[in-house]
C-alpha cells in the first residue's frame, strides 16, 4: 500500500488556486497539537474515489505513523458538508456530486441544504433538491402566477372574473406549508 502512495504526484491533486473547486486544507491534529498548521490544500475533484483521497492524505503526512487527519479549512461547497474532524466517504460523495452542479443549481442548492439538509453525508439530498427545486423567481407571487397559468387553473373561466383572481393572497397559501421561497429559488416542501 505504502508503494502505490509513493506514486502520487501531488501536483495531480494540490489546489494551485483557488478557481470554483471544493477543496479541503488536509493538517493533522497532532501537527496542530504541536503548533505546525503544515497541510495542503486538495482539489477534491481530482480525486476517482475516496479511497484515493484518503491515500494522498496519508501520503501528504507520511512522516506520522498513524495520521489523524484534519480539514482545518475548505472552500467552495456549503458549510453543512464541512466538518472539522475530517469527512466520511458519504460526505465526500456529496461533495463531489455538488461539484457536478451548474453554478446557478450550485447556489440553489446551497440555500437548498441550508435549509432542508438532512444529515450532510446524506447522498439522497441531491434526489430530494432535484425534485424539490422549481427553479428561480423574483417574489412568491411570480412563482404564483406561473404555476396557476402552467397548470391551466383558470382555463374556461370567463375572462372578466380572471381579472379578480388574488395572485398574492394565491402565493402567501402556496408558501404557508407547500413551498418554500430564500433568495428568490423556490422548492416545494417534500
Amino acid at each position: 500500500d505504502n508503494n502505490e502512495v509513493e506514486e502520487f504526484d501531488l501536483k495531480d491533486y494540490a489546489l494551485t488556486h483557488f478557481d470554483g473547486s471544493p477543496a479541503v486544507y488536509v493538517g493533522t491534529y497532532h501537527k496542530y497539537n504541536c503548533g505546525s498548521l503544515r497541510g495542503v490544500w486538495l482539489d477534491l475533484t481530482t480525486f476517482a474515489d475516496y479511497d484515493e483521497f484518503l491515500a494522498v492524505c496519508r501520503h501528504i503526512h507520511r512522516d506520522e505513523i498513524s495520521p489523524e487527519f484534519m480539514a482545518q479549512d475548505f472552500t467552495d461547497f456549503p458549510s453543512e458538508f464541512y466538518t472539522e474532524g475530517f469527512m466520511s466517504e458519504r460526505e465526500f460523495d456529496v461533495i463531489q456530486e455538488f461539484a457536478k452542479l451548474d453554478d446557478d443549481d450550485k447556489e440553489a442548492f446551497e440555500v437548498y441544504a441550508a435549509a432542508f439538509g438532512s444529515s450532510r453525508d446524506d447522498v439522497s439530498i441531491f434526489d430530494n433538491f432535484r425534485e424539490a427545486y422549481c427553479g428561480k423567481w423574483s417574489s412568491e407571487e411570480e412563482y404564483a402566477e406561473q404555476l396557476v397559468e402552467d397548470c391551466c387553473m383558470l382555463e374556461g373561466a370567463p375572462e372578466f372574473l380572471k381579472s379578480y383572481f388574488n395572485y398574492a393572497a394565491f402565493a402567501r397559501d402556496l408558501f404557508i406549508d407547500d413551498y418554500y421561497f430564500d433568495s428568490g429559488f423556490v422548492f416545494r416542501r417534500l
